[in-house]
């Protein structure tokens, strides 16, 4: 592919050195719920066979299989219920609430529970060819981790938290082998790990000292799965769903970020400015907001947005304009350093890079509706962004509870409300649990304020006492007030132990 053809296609596809780097945003995100997360992250993990375009169809035959058990055929070999029983606890005991606008579509939804629901249940879209949601978090836990190995470790610790066993409760153990006998598909019986290039690492040492939204998650994951004993299958499933919500917008937004940097730094080059501090204190951040606990999100995911898809049009403009002048850049982009090397490759050919610079003011001008979230990538990403965060609003009046995980909550009635930064009973549950996580000792709010920070949700913990998140905490249970506390307030642990956090 040379300049011209990626200047007149610029998403089309980008430079190979871009592709295959570490910090760049693969899969791209679309629109995903926690469910579609969480049963994406099943197939990833143990149904590996299963294509995110063959479950909508998929659906649609074990539908087709009840309705003819229910007309009086005989239900399949092994299955304990009969055709009736088997369309009342899929469309009802399990299914999950439909959308406002999807209240008049027939397909099956329900919420993952067991493995097994996501062979039928979860994709993203039920046309095309969804993308694969459960590839982003099993990235997230490879990033996250210190070495191949632990990833690994972490992977598999996942995998045998996920899978039904004798320790899951006896309504778990029967949806898992009742959705086989009806499916003809079980959940795996070992990790399915990935394939050489699907997941990266970054060097040793690279984010020491720095937040990294990923390697809160692999840590946190390991206080989530500690705590599955400690609960239903239902409420743990529920958990893990207000985790991966919460580390899957974080990291995209932490790579957004770190590539608006990126790009704010090569385009120095260009112009023949060169910063002497540290690069790797230039391409990484030093603190973390992506959202204001009680402040509207809505325009400041938008304006990330914005400045990440500018961020990708600058930097593959350079790699194709650098290969078109015959001094084409070797990297991956995988590291700080790396980056470095393209600046100074950037800077000892700036003669022959003159006129990067209007072409990508051209492409900023052609491409102003992608920049503005209105279609193509731009409109996925803020979908992705948005749609994970908010809290649901069934279609169904009566379910309107059914979502406790969420971040973003609709500020007043109707449905013209702003929607607001203000996670759920669920959502913060999970956080204060994590926050403890092998701490010893009574903490403050302030350990609260600095793990949501971690994720990029900022909160002043001196207004935790007197804002809403402090009355959330007080009903849960979550906080004692105590003079002696330096805020006045110390954290609960929500479960008397969840043994030790790490797989």
């Amino acid at each position: 592919m040379s300049l011209a053809e990626y200047l007149s296609s610029p998403w089309s596809k980008s430079h190979p050195a871009y592709r295959a780097s570490a910090l760049s945003i693969a899969p791209a995100p679309e629109y995903a719920n926690a469910e579609v997360l969480v049963a994406g992250l099943y197939r990833s993990i143990g149904l590996p066979g299963v294509m995110e375009r063959d479950v909508p169809g998929n659906g649609k035959q074990l539908d087709k299989l009840i309705t003819k058990a229910r007309d009086g055929g005989e239900p399949p070999a092994g299955a304990a219920l009969d055709g009736e029983s088997a369309q009342a606890l899929i469309n009802g005991v399990l299914q999950s609430p439909k959308l406002q606008n999807q209240s008049a579509k027939r397909f099956i939804q329900v919420t993952p529970l067991v493995g097994e629901t996501a062979w039928f249940s979860g994709s993203a879209r039920l046309a095309g060819n969804p993308w694969p949601a459960g590839a982003l978090l099993r990235r997230i836990v490879w990033l996250g981790s210190e070495t191949t190995e632990r990833a690994s470790a972490t992977w598999k610790a996942l995998f045998e938290a996920l899978s039904v066993t004798d320790g899951d409760d006896v309504f778990a153990r029967f949806l898992s082998s009742e959705l086989a006998a009806w499916t003809g598909h079980c959940f795996g019986s070992s990790a399915a790990m990935p394939g050489e290039g699907e997941v990266l690492l970054l060097p040793p040492g690279e984010l020491d000292g720095k937040p990294f939204p990923a390697r809160t998650f692999a840590s946190d994951l390991a206080a989530v799965i500690a705590a599955k004993p400690l609960m239903t299958r239902r409420q743990w499933t529920s958990m893990l769903e207000a985790l991966v919500r919460i580390a899957a917008f974080a990291h995209v937004a932490w790579l957004c970020e770190v590539q608006r940097r990126a790009w704010d730094i090569l385009r120095r080059a260009l112009s023949g400015v060169t910063d002497p501090a540290p690069l790797r204190d230039q391409l990484y951040p030093a603190s973390l907001a992506f959202l204001t606990f009680g402040m509207g999100a809505q325009a400041e995911l938008k304006d990330r947005t914005s400045a990440y898809l500018r961020a990708r049009l600058g930097v593959n403009t350079v790699l194709w304009s650098l290969a078109d002048a015959g001094v084409p850049f070797e990297g991956t982009l995988a590291s700080s350093s790396e980056l470095g090397q393209l600046r100074d490759l950037v800077v000892q050919h700036a003669s022959k890079l003159g006129s990067v610079l209007d072409h990508v003011d051209d492409l900023l001008e052609s491409e102003t509706r992608t920049l503005l979230c209105s279609k193509g990538i731009g409109s996925n990403l803020k979908e992705f962004a948005l749609h994970v965060l908010y809290q649901r609003i069934p279609g169904d009046t009566l379910l309107r509870g059914y979502d406790k995980g969420f971040v973003l909550h609709r500020k007043g009635a109707g449905r013209s409300g702003r929607w607001i930064c203000a996670p759920g009973p669920l959502a913060l549950l999970t956080l204060v649990h994590c926050s403890l996580a092998g701490v010893a000792g009574p903490r403050s709010v302030q350990r609260l304020a600095q793990h949501m920070a971690a994720y990029g949700i900022s909160v002043n913990h001196r207004d935790i006492a007197r804002n809403d998140l402090g009355h959330q905490l007080r009903m849960l249970g979550l906080v004692l007030d105590s003079p002696d506390a330096e805020t006045g307030m110390l954290l609960v642990a929500p479960f008397d132990t969840a043994g030790e956090a790490t797989p």
